[in-house]
Parts: C-alpha cells; structure tokens; sequence
C-alpha cells in the first residue's frame, strides 16, 4: 500500500504538462493580441498622420474599436490560461515561495472550487466582451431592436452583479 501511495503522489507531476502547455497557449495568445493592437496602432496612424487608410471615418473607428475589443477578449483568454496554469500549480505541485518572499500576488488557490469560480469569472468577462464585439456590427432598424440590446444589456449587469455578489463586496 505504501508503494502505490509513493506511486500516486509522484504522478501528480504529470500536471506539469498542463502548467507548461498553459503558459504555451498563454504566451502566444499574449502575442497575438499584442500585433492585434500593434496593428490598430499602425492603421491610426497611417489614417491620421500619413492620410492614405482608404476608409471613410466611420469605418476607420469601427475596424479600430473593433480590433482593440478583439484583442481585449485575447488577453482575458490568456489571463484564463494564466490563471489555470497557476492554479493547477499550487494545487498539485507546491506553492509559489519566491513571489510570497517577494510580497508579490500570486493565484492563491487551495481547492479546485476556488480555482473553478476565478475561472468562470473571466470567461463571463471574456464572453461580455465578445458580445461588446459583436453588438457593434448590428443593424437597429426598428425601435424593439435598442429595447432588446437595452434588454441584453440589462441582463449582462444582473448576471454581474450575481457574480460579484458573495458577501466581499
């Protein structure tokens, strides 16, 4: 018994997979993200400064808003990679001394219900953010369209609220 309680505890070390590949993911999502609003940066100035964007006002600040929401929901998603890969971490593997020494807020997780709910908080940010995104491209023709996006919006405000509601705030 004693065996297989060694054997069990030292196969908790195949998590490392997950923090590595974690990281991996987060990196280039942190990447990706980064030309996104490098790009945005060079679009604005070739609209502003150089003049030659081709586009009309209008346009130019929607593929602009556009891309900056975009890479706002990839950096969330990076954070959630981030997060996982912290959280799987501490959890199986050991804690983080050196960012405790250095006085440095570290993921402090001591379960995977804990884990679970910061997770689910940042992918309800990065799906409140997609739909940022994606009201931008939608055509309000008649009065009922703005009470379902007021309706929408409302909603998204309750379900945050609901989120945010355990007693700490």
């Amino acid at each position: 018994m004693k065996i297989f309680e060694q054997l069990l505890l030292r196969v908790r070390f195949i998590t490392f997979l997950a923090v590595i590949f974690s990281l991996l993911g987060a990196i280039i999502i942190f990447v990706v993200a980064s030309y996104d609003v490098f790009g945005a940066l060079l679009d604005t100035w070739h609209h502003f400064i150089i003049g030659d964007s081709g586009k009309s006002s209008s346009k130019f600040h929607d593929d602009i808003l556009s891309a900056i929401i975009g890479a706002i929901d990839f950096y969330l998603m990076a954070l959630v990679l981030l997060i996982f890969s912290f959280g799987i971490y501490e959890l199986f593997i050991c804690e983080i001394k050196d960012a405790k020494e250095k006085g440095l807020s570290v993921l402090e997780v001591h379960s995977i219900d804990e884990l679970k709910d910061k997770l689910a908080k940042v992918i309800i940010m990065v799906l409140i953010v997609k739909f940022f995104q994606k009201v931008m491209y939608i055509k309000y023709e008649t009065p009922i369209d703005m009470f379902y996006l007021a309706g929408a919006i409302f909603l998204i405000a309750l379900g945050f609220y609901f989120l945010n509601k355990d007693g700490k705030h």
